[in-house]
């Protein structure tokens, strides 16, 4: 396979059964997709289909809700990125107009007087949840369970990295991590040239773990500038390097372009953000520096390096 215009298909089930054998081949054909082609494939996750399927059940039970209804729960209402963004409400492309999507952000679920909320955290907020009975359950168990398994990729890359094994473990204890329900209308008109179901960028964070349905529309630029389409596995999750981890790695690990174009179908996908935490120090990795190579990025944390990113890309959030 060539690593840097296919996306791989990777059996990850060694990572979470812990067989520690196991573990040191898939770091290694882990860390050759980061380098490669920034994408693949994960199968053998080990998370129980019914948490996925009954998740796509609730997302797709809240898109058909009113619209009111999804506006009560607007991300305009919340400073923190969560809640419902309707269509056209952001722009991943800046060259291009809004996308031609709408989507519902959640993070992690925090009480309202939880102490990072009380001292005005970046980022850190109450979730909005819609009225619509089972949603909330469906939802934070599907958070929790690819929560789980993104900590149990880290453990992989950091092992690839030539870092201590647990190195991410409290970086990523208290993520600011999104889950993201994401709706294209199926031939959905354009009201300006260029507008696409999502233009073309890159993630921001750590790892993205895309649970998509049999719809196509994902499209994936390889190192030598061609458009591909992820392999269709059932139950799989597409994975890919966000820029936060790519600046971690001092560039050892490439971010890749992505976009998606309006299906023929309608579809539905569900995208989980690996960002760090908060407060997390994200400092290029002395395991990634030598003389060739300095640090090509100065430290950052995890809030401020979101932040930056949202603000160019959320057209509430540049007005405001």
């Amino acid at each position: 396979m060539n690593s840097q215009s296919e996306i791989p298909v990777l059996d990850v089930s060694a990572i979470v059964r812990g067989d520690s054998p196991g573990i040191d081949d898939m770091a290694r054909e882990m860390g050759e997709a980061c380098r490669g082609i920034g994408f693949f494939c994960v199968t053998g996750h080990g998370i129980d289909l019914p948490v996925l399927r009954e998740a796509f059940e609730m997302s797709r039970a809240f898109f058909a809700l009113p619209l009111e209804q999804k506006m009560a729960v607007t991300m305009t209402r919340s400073p923190n990125n969560l809640g419902y963004m309707p269509f056209e409400g952001e722009t991943l492309d800046p060259d291009k107009p809004g996308d031609l999507k709408e989507t519902f952000n959640l993070g992690l679920d925090l009480a309202a007087d939880d102490p990072e909320i009380l001292a005005g955290m970046p980022f850190r907020g109450v979730n909005q949840w819609p009225e619509l009975p089972g949603f909330r359950d469906a939802m934070l168990a599907y958070y929790d369970a690819v929560w789980a398994l993104g900590r149990k990729l880290h453990f992989a890359l950091s092992r690839d990295l030539g870092l201590d094994d647990n190195f991410f473990e409290d970086k990523l204890d208290r993520p600011l991590g999104y889950l993201r329900l994401l709706h294209y209308p199926a031939n959905a008109q354009p009201k300006i040239a260029g507008q696409t179901g999502a233009g073309e960028h890159t993630d921001y964070g750590n790892i993205t773990l895309l649970l998509p349905d049999a719809t196509p529309g994902l499209e994936v630029r390889t190192r030598q500038g061609d458009w591909i389409e992820p392999p269709r596995v059932p139950d799989a999750f597409v994975c890919n390097i966000g820029d936060c981890l790519m600046r971690w790695t001092n560039d050892t690990y490439v971010s890749t372009p992505h976009r998606v174009r309006v299906p023929e179908q309608e579809r539905y996908s569900i995208a989980f953000f690996l960002d760090p935490n908060p407060d997390a120090d994200v400092t290029v990795l002395p395991a990634c520096v030598d003389d060739d190579r300095p640090p090509k990025y100065p430290p950052t944390t995890g809030a401020a390096y979101l932040r930056e990113r949202l603000d160019a890309t959320q057209e509430f959030r540049r007005d405001s």
